[in-house]
């Protein structure tokens, strides 16, 4: 562990999951971190003005919760105290795709269902208790500062958000832009005389609709998950019902390239009904509602490439959604974020508190984390050819691949707990491609299962 310096302050751009992790993680390296948001930031569980997407269905996938076990060690205790599952997944999996279910298995794991604002509370909770953190909430950023040479950033300029308005400036000896995906950050190079950085937008026009239900306790299929993919291009209509804390449930319904689920009730149910699927219908068909149906459009992925520029300030990086923003339909958000925010963590002890040349350093480590859940939610996305924007090459022939993974999942366990590796972040794309892998994928998309087997349970860890 590092030794912060005594005079050592970084300030952190950002209240939300990517900004509490990265303000954790500097904890470690600096006398004093500081939080700034825009939004008022309530000390209970609630999704705030500036975060739409909390509303919806999240999940968090083992890897996530693994390496937010290592920074705050009675995190999966709390989840399940306060009513979230925190159980290996696969084990509680109903999940139905290319015509079947995949086969349940355990893979001695675990991840977390809950709401997004539950988990953010407990995080943002154990990150304020550190003595060095502080959060400075209703604080507009205005902009950076810097040297007079530009070489550096130095801290920002903020405006306090009450009845007087009250402009300061924030001094730091580094600054971490934890904004998300509306970052003004490449405004702000353009203005100091740096290059933005190059973007890749992949052009999905996904929209789908959340409500909440009551879930009975009693009932078995409450620690079930649900989830319905689309066999694409065929099929664009997704579904997903999980159990969280409150007895509630929570479901998303929506589609890619328009297709998206309505948001008046009868025009809900109608599309949970159209689902191949019939469990998440008439589940919800019988329960009774806790909440208004929300809606929730995402038009393109969005990554930058701060990894490409030869030139950038001292003094200043860039992390999460800032970075890369997935389609959320892949649940890789909050993971890719902990890996992040873990990435500056091994980068900072590595260079015992020298700040000059990090972002170079950091920016490449970055990105070597975003590319695999990049490559795998870009990929997936191009199933549909209304899709647009740069396209891997060989995506098309790599899917088809995966399609027969997709329907080998459904009667062999071996390859479904190679495949939810991969979607955990788990384990590398190409374990799917080892040539004893390629026999039994090529050996198992060649099957079909019989109806009345489609939910069989299969428990124990794969050989």
């Amino acid at each position: 562990m590092a030794t912060p310096s005594a005079t050592s302050h970084a300030l952190v751009l950002g209240a939300s999951m990517a900004g509490l992790l990265t303000a954790r993680v500097l904890s470690k390296h600096f006398a004093q971190v500081t939080i700034v948001e825009r939004d008022v930031v309530p000390d209970q569980p609630e999704a705030r003005k500036g975060q739409p997407q909390t509303r919806h269905l999240h999940g968090l996938l083992a890897s996530g919760l693994e390496i937010m076990t290592r920074y705050y060690p009675d995190l999966p205790d709390a989840l399940a105290a306060g009513g979230a599952l925190v159980i290996d997944m696969t084990a509680n999996m109903c999940w139905y795709t290319y015509g079947g279910y995949r086969r349940r298995f355990t893979m001695g794991r675990k991840g977390a269902l809950m709401s997004r604002p539950f988990l953010e509370h407990l995080i943002r909770q154990r990150t304020l208790a550190r003595d060095n953190v502080t959060l400075l909430d209703s604080c507009a950023i205005r902009g950076l500062v810097t040297g007079d040479d530009r070489r550096r950033i130095t801290g920002v300029r903020v405006e306090h958000r009450d009845a007087q308005s009250l402009a300061a400036t924030l001094t730091a000896d580094l600054v971490v832009d934890c904004t998300g995906r509306g970052s003004q950050t490449p405004q702000w190079l353009l203005a100091l005389g740096y290059p933005a950085p190059p973007q890749s937008e992949v052009k999905v026009n996904v929209g789908y609709a959340t409500r909440l239900y009551r879930r009975d306790p009693a009932d078995p299929r409450g620690q079930d998950w649900l989830l319905y993919t689309p066999e694409a291009p065929g099929e664009r209509r997704f579904g997903g019902m999980f159990p969280i804390e409150g007895e509630r449930w929570i479901v998303s319904l929506g589609g890619w390239t328009g297709d998206h689920a309505p948001t008046d009730e009868q025009g809900f149910l109608e599309y949970a009904r159209s689902l191949p699927m019939p469990e998440i219908y008439a589940l919800i068909s019988q329960a009774e509602p806790l909440s208004d149906i929300i809606p929730h459009k995402f038009p393109a992925s969005l990554r930058r490439h701060y990894e490409r520029l030869t030139r950038f300030p001292e003094g200043y990086l860039v992390l999460g959604d800032a970075v890369c923003s997935f389609n959320p339909t892949y649940g890789q958000g909050m993971t890719s974020a902990a890996m992040q925010a873990a990435a500056l963590d091994e980068l900072l002890t590595l260079r015992m508190g020298r700040l000059d040349g990090l972002a170079r350093a950091f920016f490449k480590r970055a990105a070597q984390v975003i590319d695999t859940p990049w490559q795998l939610a870009v990929g997936e996305d191009f199933r549909f050819p209304d899709t647009t924007g740069p396209k891997p090459a060989g995506v098309d022939l790599l899917n088809r691949y995966v399609a027969a993974v997709h329907r080998a999942t459904l009667v062999d366990p071996v390859v479904g707990a190679a495949f939810i590796r991969v979607m955990n972040l788990l384990a590398p794309p190409l374990s799917l491609m080892s040539p004893a892998m390629l026999l039994r994928v090529l050996r198992g998309a060649s099957q079909r299962r019989a109806p009345a087997v489609a939910r069989g349970v299969e428990r124990g860890v794969p050989s």
